[in-house]
């Protein structure tokens, strides 16, 4: 007698399948089923895992949207020049320009010994949004160091390349 390869499952949605469980091993079925039972069927987790990538796309767009907010206040305030480059890339490089000040400003200032007004000088210096953007990573500290790399290119003289 072989042993059975299709279960019949009632999920923990309420929705029942019927699962062929032949590609298991033959001593691993009864226990999958049991282990299928625990969870929603197919057709229900996929449906929550969708919902659940639109409420993620929902809060990244709201978290965006303030963080986009905050950065155009600080550079307000902070008189910072309008950043240059790509349309789509200037409000992402206002966005790493304003974080990598933020931490800069914890670092160097707050932490440290640095002047704020020299290193405000350097950061209105570079006004493309790719240079910020590549910077998204860096460490509060080493902003100055970046900052007095900066090619010409990145300090807002004329380049068809932004």
């Amino acid at each position: 007698m072989a042993i059975r390869t299709q279960y019949d499952v009632e999920h923990s949605c309420g929705h029942a399948v019927t699962h062929d469980l032949s590609a298991r091993a033959a001593d691993k079925r009864a226990g999958f089923a049991r282990w299928l039972a625990s969870k929603d069927c197919t057709d229900c987790w996929k449906a929550a895992r969708d919902a659940d990538s639109e409420s993620k796309q929902e809060w990244l767009a709201t978290k965006r949207a303030d963080e986009q907010e905050a950065a155009v206040a600080w550079a307000q305030q902070f008189g910072m020049p309008q950043l240059e480059g790509p349309e789509k890339a200037l409000a992402w490089g206002e966005r790493s320009r304003h974080q990598l000040m933020t931490a800069a400003y914890a670092a160097l200032v707050v932490e440290g010994t640095w002047d704020w007004a020299e290193l405000e000088e350097k950061a209105r210096a570079v006004t493309r949004a790719g240079w910020w953007i590549d910077q998204r990573d860096a460490d509060g500290s080493d902003l100055l160091e970046l900052l007095d790399a900066a090619g010409e290119t990145d300090r807002g003289t004329e380049n068809p390349f932004r």
